[in-house]
């Protein structure tokens, strides 16, 4: 199964996110967005394909949205966009692709919607919460 995961290291939900692809077999593309940065084109694809707007997929916390006065009502999706290419760190994460769809995987338990099959259960988080118990099945 192709699946690719815009992923930063440093984000818990994340880590989470491709333990649980690794776990189920899959050998996912890593692109640690941080890294490389967005090109407008990509990035709106992406925002789309998830059935998000730009609005929805802002990272409100930990980024610089509020100084940069994006979280006023009247911001428009291009100015969100346009903010995102500049400051990486402006877009939620992760983003996981695979043959079953586009998600923004917060929470983490997301990711299973796609996935072919779930990782051998019991499966925990970092925090030590259980994803998939010991029959396999979704908690």
């Amino acid at each position: 199964m192709s699946i690719t995961i815009f992923h930063n290291p440093d984000c818990g939900t994340s880590r989470n996110v491709l333990a649980v692809i690794k776990a189920a077999g899959c050998a996912p593309e890593v692109i640690e967005y941080l890294q490389v940065g967005w090109t407008a084109a990509p990035l709106k694809k992406l925002i789309t394909d998830a059935g998000l707007t730009p609005r929805q997929a802002l990272r409100e916390t930990k980024s610089p949205a509020k100084e940069l006065g994006l979280l006023e009502p009247g911001v428009s999706d291009d100015e969100l966009l346009s903010a995102m290419l500049v400051h990486p760190v402006l877009v939620n994460r992760p983003f996981v692709v695979s043959p079953k769809g586009v998600r923004l995987c917060r929470p983490s338990e997301v990711v299973l919607d796609l996935l072919d099959r779930f990782p051998p259960g019991p499966f925990y988080k970092e925090d030590g919460a259980l994803m998939i118990d010991a029959d396999g099945r979704r908690v």
